[in-house]
């Protein structure tokens, strides 16, 4: 599964460093027009999360991932003939929307396979995706450096085998151990059903969309993802407009975050391998945001030398906030939502990333960088906050939860059940 996600994240390391100049020198497209395409396909991604997450719920994981990548591949090669804007509107969509449910799908798989490690496999998968995207860079380099229609043309074929590739990885291993294809059917037909209720029927299974408290989890996690917007866009237009940096400086802000990710994301993981772990982690990353955002208003006016240290500290330190996130966000995730409806639930927590995808670029350059240094301080303060409440509030619905699991397990002996069949 880990080689497969290398691969798939090595063809979208491609396409990402190609996507904007082909739209653009190959197919003629202007900023409006990029804009549109791209703010319609952020839209399309953040439908994708749910949908995966509700399809989860009912069908088995491996087949659901395998049609994901074979969806981007038909969309991928759909854009070697389709050259009109208004239909490369829906391609793009259709190819965003797998993406975002491919991911959805792979952090599904990977808390089933991998159970209570999944923190484990959680830092190894980042690390294996910040490789592929690395490698994936670097190839496109290369047909960059060329500049033909041809070159670009075989980038995108490129992106497309790593689709097939990683397909027939997923479908040679199993989602389970035994018997994978049993075992998910059954597993999804108990979580479609729900648990048993004391008459013997079985109740409904919980909605995410009707717990109040899951979706404040879900809208407080959103801010929570806003490293990702800081590290790509709102550090490399800071450093271009608003210090006296050299603009050389930017290729080194990916360099860092590679290579961190890559060296420490273990690290990091086996310090949150808990729940209780994982709220403390969020706080921290508060802190962390907050700090890379006070150095970015304290980045101008000080000459290059100056403006380039502090804003190389900003990108360790919305590294290290990244690393934190990857692994609280996603354990929380799973802990705050019940077993027997956590496909759906995580879904729409997977939304919370795409709603940063798309809404935190427009913050950064439409509010935080308009106000200047005082914009960043604000941003910061705001963020550091919302992490003490969402601490707070994971803390509360955990000791919720495992109230709830102590009268479950002892509803049976106050049914007059035997006490030594309550575990």
């Amino acid at each position: 599964m880990l080689l497969a996600l290398l691969l798939d994240r090595t063809g979208s390391g491609v396409w990402a460093a190609a996507s904007v100049l082909y739209f653009t020198f190959v197919v003629g497209l202007d900023a409006g027009q990029l804009g549109l395409l791209f703010g319609v396909a952020g839209v399309a991604g953040i439908a994708g999360s749910p949908l995966a997450g509700h399809l989860a719920g009912r069908f088995p994981v491996r087949p659901l991932l395998i049609g994901c990548h074979l969806l981007r591949l038909a969309t991928l090669c759909a854009l070697l003939v389709v050259t009109r804007f208004e239909a490369l509107l829906p391609v793009v969509a259709l190819t965003n929307l797998g993406d975002r449910a491919a991911k959805t799908l792979e952090m599904l798989f990977a808390t089933r396979v991998a159970g209570e490690r999944r923190a484990t496999y959680q830092a190894l998968s980042r690390s294996s995706a910040n490789a592929g995207y690395a490698l994936g860079a670097g190839l496109a380099a290369i047909g960059l450096a060329v500049g033909s229609r041809q070159a670009y043309q075989v980038l995108i074929l490129a992106n497309a085998l790593s689709f097939v590739a990683a397909a027939a990885l997923v479908w040679r291993t199993g989602e389970a151990g035994g018997r994978p294809r049993a075992r998910a059917r059954a597993g999804s037909r108990a979580a479609a059903d729900g648990p048993a209720a004391p008459n013997g029927r079985r109740q409904p299974a919980p909605s995410p969309w009707r717990d109040r408290g899951y979706l404040r989890f879900v809208l407080l996690d959103m801010p929570m993802n806003l490293d990702d917007s800081i590290l790509g866009v709102g550090l490399p237009l800071w450093l271009v407009h608003h210090t006296d940096a050299p603009h050389a400086l930017v290729p080194a802000f990916l360099v860092i975050n590679t290579v961190l990710v890559v060296v420490l994301q273990l690290r990091v993981s086996a310090r949150v391998e808990e729940p209780r772990q994982a709220a403390a982690a969020v706080r921290l990353y508060g802190l962390t945001m907050f700090a890379s955002c006070a150095l970015l208003a304290l980045s101008t006016g000080g000459g290059a030398w100056t403006a380039s240290v502090v804003l190389l500290a900003v990108a360790v330190l919305a590294t290290l906030a990244e690393l934190m996130r990857s692994v609280s966000s996603w354990e929380l995730a799973v802990s705050l939502a019940p077993q027997e409806a956590r496909a759906s639930y995580l879904g729409v927590a997977g939304m919370a990333q795409s709603v940063q995808k798309s809404a935190g670029p427009v913050l950064l350059t439409g509010a935080v960088m308009a106000a200047g240094p005082t914009g960043w301080l604000v941003l910061g303060a705001a963020v550091a906050g919302l992490s003490v409440v969402q601490r707070r509030y994971s803390v509360r619905r955990l000791d919720a939860l495992d109230a709830k699991d102590v009268l479950d397990a002892a509803a049976p002996t106050a049914a007059g059940a035997p006490a030594d069949k309550v575990r």
